[in-house]
């Protein structure tokens, strides 16, 4: 756990100081967010703010894993010994390669055309695919983790039960990027919570993974909080989401996902909800704005109150996680 801990203060810190020239770099780019007319009034203030942060995050973790997570020193030579990064690393490089594409279609003044949620969900439907195959073939995974009930086996219906794990969890974390340190707080608290399990289970390697991830969040959100001088995008917002469902996989305690990213489901839920009934009603609203943070700032509700108090939510959700995860 020291290494896990050390590595996410590390991460920390080089976000911390990679942050400053990040928003220089994307600002001189020309890579300032647009803001669609769908969203509450409010939010026309941070048009041309810089985007894509998710390549400062998801830099900040490629640079610590390597140095703390890859190779380690055997009988005095450098050995390339934790393999079981691979899937997790691999998974943030499709994810940010399709968030990077899409971020391009956001920009103010942008030429590019960015991607429909239909060929977002064509792309994490392979990667969802491809990580199911990867964690029941080649890692043997086919087990569920049940609080005081233990350990069973699901033989093939695993693979159908880890690519719906994948596929939504990529996409309730996404649709929850949207006002200034939301995710990247709840994304913290849930990888925070993982990385306890993963160390309660011996798998240090997955536990160092979880806290770079919390560490390099949390350097960003320096950057991120409001008023933000730099957005995480979908760069950011999509890796999150896979790397969080596939971490869930890999301890074996995808159930608990629910649980500890339990606003990320109210946000997807709200989502799904708002379009099924204004279809069914024929133009009728459940929730004022969908997802559910806008609901909540038309309410009346300030930016850094929706924050703050779903926070408190994402806290909650962590620790009973982390306490479910200990009864198996």
């Amino acid at each position: 756990m020291i290494e896990a801990l050390l590595a996410g203060g590390v991460a920390f810190l080089v976000a911390l100081a990679a942050g400053r020239p990040a928003v220089r770099i994307l600002g001189a780019k020309k890579m300032g967010k647009a803001i669609s007319e769908y969203l509450p009034s409010t939010h026309a203030v941070k048009a041309g703010t810089p985007t894509m942060g998710g390549i400062l995050i998801w830099g900040t973790v490629a640079v610590v894993t390597l140095l703390t997570n890859v190779f380690e020193f055997r009988d005095g030579d450098l050995v390339f010994e934790r393999r079981s990064m691979i899937l997790p690393v691999m998974v943030v490089i499709a994810m940010m390669a399709v968030g990077f594409w899409d971020d391009l279609g956001s920009l103010v003044g942008g030429t590019y055309r960015g991607l429909s949620w239909r060929i977002k969900f064509v792309f994490i439907a392979v990667l969802s695919a491809t990580v199911a195959a990867t964690m029941f073939w080649v890692l043997d995974a086919e087990s569920i983790n049940i609080p005081w009930a233990g350990q069973h086996e699901l033989g093939y219906i695993y693979l159908a039960i880890a690519f719906v794990t994948v596929f939504s969890g990529t996409t309730a974390v996404a649709v929850t990027d949207g006002l200034d340190g939301l995710l990247g707080g709840l994304a913290a608290f849930a990888f925070g919570a993982y990385g306890i399990i993963a160390f309660m289970q011996g798998q240090d390697f997955l536990a160092v993974f979880c806290f770079t991830v919390v560490g390099a969040l949390l350097g960003f959100l320096w950057y991120n909080a409001h008023p933000a001088s730099l957005i995480m995008g979908d760069t950011g917002a999509l890796p999150l989401g896979a790397a969080l469902a596939t971490v869930g996989l890999m301890t074996g305690h995808w159930l608990l996902l629910p649980v500890i990213g339990a606003v990320f489901v109210a946000e997807a839920m709200s989502d799904i909800l708002q379009v099924a009934y204004f279809r069914t009603t024929g133009g009728r609203r459940l929730f004022r704005k969908a997802p559910l943070h806008h609901h909540l700032e038309l309410l009346g509700w300030s930016e850094p109150q929706v924050v703050m108090r779903l926070y408190l939510f994402g806290i909650a959700g962590a620790m009973v996680g982390v306490a479910l995860a200990l009864s198996v």
